[in-house]
Formats: C-alpha cells, sequence, structure tokens
C-alpha cells in the first residue's frame, strides 16, 4: 500500500486507484525523488502542479513535507475520486485546503491558466502509451506557467526517450531507478549558472535507493 513518507502526514497509508488505470509511482522511487528534491530545496513553501496525478501520491507528499498550496490534475474519474481522497485526508491533517483536485485533461488545464498562475514545481507521470510529441506540447505550454527557479519532473519508463525539451526548457539531470527514468528540467535563462550541487547530489544519491 502506498503511504506518504514523511512530513507532518508521514505514514499516513493513501488510497489507491483501483484496477490498472494508473501506473503509481513506488515509494522506493517516490523515496528517492523527495530526497532529491528536498537536496534542492524547493519543497518548503512551494506551489505545486500534479499532472497526471493518478491517485495523487506525489502532490499530497509535497503537501505533507510543506508545499503552500498543490493542484491535482486528473481526467479519470475513478482516478480523481481518489484524489480527492487522499487531498481530504492531508487537508484534515493540515487543518486548511492546501490540496485541490481539478478532474481535467492536461492539456485543456494547462490551456485554462492564466498569466498569474505560476508553479515552483511541476510533476508528470504521464501513461507511457503517451506519445513523445503529445508529452512536449504539454511541456511547452508548461513552460509558460513556471517560476523562474522551478522545477520539473518527468517520469517516464527506462526505454523510453527523453523528452523533446521546447526551448523555454533545460535538463539538467536525469536518474534511473530500475524500470522507472525521472527527468529533471528547469526554465532556460541565457548565461546561468547551472543549479548548485548536482554531482554532490548524484554522488550522494549512490548510497541510496
Amino acid at each position: 500500500m502506498s503511504r506518504i513518507i514523511a512530513g507532518a502526514a508521514g505514514g499516513t497509508p493513501l488510497s489507491a486507484v483501483p484496477g490498472s488505470l494508473t501506473r503509481p509511482t513506488t515509494d522506493r522511487v517516490k523515496e528517492a525523488l523527495f530526497s532529491r528534491l528536498d537536496a534542492f530545496d524547493v519543497i518548503a513553501g512551494a506551489r505545486v502542479l500534479d499532472l497526471y496525478a493518478g491517485s495523487g501520491s506525489l502532490g499530497v507528499e509535497s503537501g505533507s513535507r510543506g508545499a503552500q498550496a498543490v493542484e491535482l490534475v486528473e481526467s479519470d474519474a475513478k482516478a480523481s475520486a481518489v484524489c480527492q481522497r487522499n487531498a481530504d485526508l492531508l487537508n484534515g491533517v493540515l487543518g486548511r485546503k492546501a490540496v485541490t483536485v481539478h478532474r481535467s485533461k492536461v492539456e485543456p488545464f494547462l490551456d485554462r491558466a492564466t498569466p498569474g498562475d505560476t508553479w515552483d514545481l511541476v510533476f508528470l507521470d504521464p501513461p507511457y502509451p503517451l506519445e513523445e510529441t503529445a508529452l512536449s506540447a504539454v511541456l511547452s505550454k508548461l513552460a509558460a506557467h513556471l517560476a523562474p527557479s522551478a522545477v520539473v519532473v518527468v517520469e517516464r519508463s527506462s526505454r523510453s526517450p527523453e523528452p523533446e525539451w521546447p526551448e523555454a526548457l533545460t535538463r539538467f539531470a536525469e536518474k534511473k531507478y530500475g524500470e522507472t527514468r525521472l527527468w529533471f528540467a528547469e526554465p532556460y535563462v541565457p548565461d546561468a549558472i547551472d543549479r548548485d550541487d548536482i554531482s554532490a547530489v548524484e554522488e550522494a544519491e549512490t548510497a541510496g535507493p
């Protein structure tokens, strides 16, 4: 059973999407991912967007660890209902509405976003069959709504090619965990210094999961 790993609701079990509608991120991968995000110092106070949210596990984990506001976007009715149960669970623990659920397809959701809608941390865990061109289109729409120091995390099969990043995004790291590969990107800024201590984080992870 999936759970919230750390933070205000650490150890709390999460509801799972029934059947094989989604491909949940394993606790092993989630723990490694959030260790890296903690090293980047991008969670506390962040505005988080969890696209193709499934059960909402990644977004809810962020909320438990101190994100200011979390939005879960999921189009499937059953999965969206699970997102809502998990959001209600965390909101109850925190005593405030930190997590909001949107039942919507990803591209229309981004099309409706206003110029003032920006996020500091974004998760994309699309279905593996999603074509690379479709993922690239989503990343292009997303790029206009990122804070300057935002981090974008794309989860794909380890057999999938690297995402086709739009010009507005730059990949700065990637990590493979068995059948899962995580890609990390940030807004492209000409002549910007690379995110600090990436190599140190990579070295530290060699002893991890």
